[in-house]
């Protein structure tokens, strides 16, 4: 009986096993594609829009002393034969560029102008009903910065509309290098002698995301969105938290309940980084599209406000601001914000960006008094994802289905359900073989067993 009560412990360990082996089946870990499908509908741009009346006063040329010098000029070609056209404004432009202050004067009437200067970055969604992370310095530029954008933006126009006046003038086209040329006189006509008043300064803040039509073609929303709560740009804790009303069920990202990161740890980001969203060989409509960077975390360091910092060797850059920073497993554990700046060049320095970690944004979410979570939809859409990577079409095809009747403009929804449609209709669609021979498998297991039993009962053991 002792060999028999072995054997039976023998056999519940197998068992113990075997359902140890069906749970690591059914929750595999996700690879890159699978983790970008999850958590790309959820990440959207935030944009902030600093519009304002900018005053400046208006600067004429000196006539008298412009024509005094194209006399001089033309008396450098007496027979009109050895200089070309031009050659003599070549002479005249640059004229004007060693010495605009003797040419140029400001008056004493003011050009009103319209100006908008935009701030754009990225977040994400925490709840469906539309509470929204992201950096505090895309939304809440300071004075100063934006009164140089304003005066930068004015100052180009002015000086583009100067210039075009000059060269209708003239009956002449500038080149390049004439156009840089007075292009920098005015910098420092303007600099020197002009005043710039801003009036009426006014912000607005909206949150861009994607939405499904229904025939695999993306459409952008813009909305709107309040700040909730906000910190401050670095050194301060960068992190705001948005809201989007009348809005319901949108796509969400789980934030990680694990505060610890590990050095090591295989990360990747979604974002917009402007050199993406800006190349002109790229149709618009492809800029709804998140991109995804890779990399791992490089360190934890110490910012100098005293609170922790994540360093990671992703690639980001202008635009990324306020981007996810995920594990392997999908779940959010960093904020993006911002980068290092190679001494030399003065760029930004390849592969060496800084996250504010899960802590800190877990902070802001409690003062808000926000609950994270994946909304209905999310969750169906992920369930779906996951028997679609597994290959089970049909019970993804049935997710996707519900998530319709959710959001119906849920990103990518339209492409997954073609594509289950198209792989059913092609037998593709396999049923779980643990679901068709679980029972079976118990069953042999325990007749087995019981043969066993029956035998060495009777041999008396």
């Amino acid at each position: 009986m002792k060999q028999g009560r072995k054997y039976i412990r023998t056999l519940f360990a197998g068992l113990v096993i075997f359902f140890q082996n069906v749970l690591a089946i059914a929750q595999p870990v996700i690879p890159g594609e699978h983790n970008y499908a999850i958590n790309a509908p959820g990440v959207a741009m935030v944009q902030t829009v600093f519009s304002a009346t900018v005053y400046v006063n208006k600067v004429e040329i000196n006539q008298r002393r412009l024509n005094q010098l194209v006399d001089s000029v033309k008396k450098l070609d007496a027979t009109r034969n050895m200089l070309s056209a031009e050659r003599k404004l070549d002479i005249v432009v640059k004229a004007l560029y060693n010495n605009p202050l003797r040419f140029f004067a400001a008056t004493t009437q003011y050009l009103s102008q319209q100006h908008r200067i935009v701030s754009n970055g990225t977040g994400f969604f925490v709840t469906g009903d539309g509470y929204f992370i992201t950096n505090c310095h895309i939304i809440d530029r300071d004075s100063a910065f934006i009164r140089q954008k304003f005066i930068l933006s004015t100052f180009r126009e002015v000086a583009d509309a100067n210039i075009r006046s000059l060269e209708s003038s003239w009956a002449m086209t500038l080149t390049d290098e004439q156009r840089s040329l007075l292009y920098n006189s005015y910098s420092l006509i303007y600099s020197q002698l002009s005043s710039m008043i801003l009036f009426d300064l006014q912000k607005d803040i909206f949150i861009i995301y994607r939405a499904d039509n229904g025939s695999n073609q993306p459409f952008k929303v813009k909305k709107p969105a309040k700040a909730i709560v906000k910190g401050k740009a670095m050194p301060g804790k960068d992190v705001a938290i948005l809201k989007l009303d009348d809005v319901n069920d949108l796509p969400t990202l789980p934030v990680s309940r694990d505060s610890i990161i590990k050095i090591g740890e295989k990360i990747l980001v979604y974002g917009y980084p402007e050199p993406a969203t800006s190349n002109i060989f790229l149709a618009e409509e492809s800029n709804t599209e998140p991109t995804l960077t890779a990399g791992v975390v490089s360190a934890i360091k110490q910012s100098v406000g005293g609170w922790p910092v994540v360093q990671m060797d992703a690639m980001i850059s202008h635009g990324s601001s306020g981007s996810p920073v995920c594990n392997d497993k999908g779940e959010v554990i960093g904020l993006a914000t911002f980068g290092s700046f190679e001494q030399n060049t003065g760029g930004l320095a390849s592969g060496y960006n800084f996250a504010i970690p899960v802590t800190v944004i877990k902070e802001f979410i409690d003062s808000a008094g926000v609950k994270p979570g994946l909304s209905r939809s999310s969750l169906l859409y992920n369930e779906g994802l996951r028997y679609f990577y597994q290959s089970y079409y049909k019970k993804a095809l049935k997710r996707f289905e519900d998530v319709k009747k959710l959001n119906s403009n849920y990103p990518r929804l339209n492409y997954y359900t073609t594509l289950c449609t198209q792989r059913i209709e092609a037998g593709e669609d396999r049923s779980s073989f643990l679901q068709k021979n679980f029972f079976r498998v118990i069953s042999i297991i325990l007749v087995i067993g019981g043969i066993y039993l029956y035998y060495g009962w009777k041999r008396g053991w």
